[in-house]
């Protein structure tokens, strides 16, 4: 039997990939979460720079070519240190990004928030 993956583009701050990974395996029924970090990954994501918007544009199609994931999750954090903005702030950052992510031609993109408390937030699908 196939095992069942899903892709986070997350921040590099350990708080978020635990609950991240939680979150996907409950919700969309997955066994494994391919990881791909960057500091402020909502930050990198919206803003650029355009070659690191494209290094994480060649990982994620490593992930998707190599476990065919089901769903790839783009997720801001609180307190986060490479990108300090407020939360609405990261609320357009993450919603800018999974459009990003879309435009690569990805059909399922999310964008999550991970609160202070390890909590998951569905900011859009």
């Amino acid at each position: 039997m196939r095992k069942r993956f899903g892709t986070a583009l997350n921040c590099i701050d350990g708080r978020t990939q635990i609950p991240v990974t939680e979150w996907l395996k409950a919700h969309y029924q997955l066994d494994y979460i391919d990881l791909i970090t960057e500091p402020g990954m909502d930050r990198v994501l919206s803003h650029g720079p355009a070659c690191e918007v494209a290094g994480l544009r060649e990982n994620t199609i490593v992930s998707l070519t190599a476990h065919a994931s089901q769903v790839i999750a783009v997720v801001g954090h609180f307190d986060c240190a490479a990108n300090p903005v407020s939360k609405c702030q990261h609320f357009k950052d993450i919603a800018t990004s999974t459009q990003v992510v879309r435009s690569w031609g990805f059909a399922h993109v999310i964008g999550l928030w991970v609160d202070e408390y390890g909590r998951i937030e569905v900011v859009c699908t």
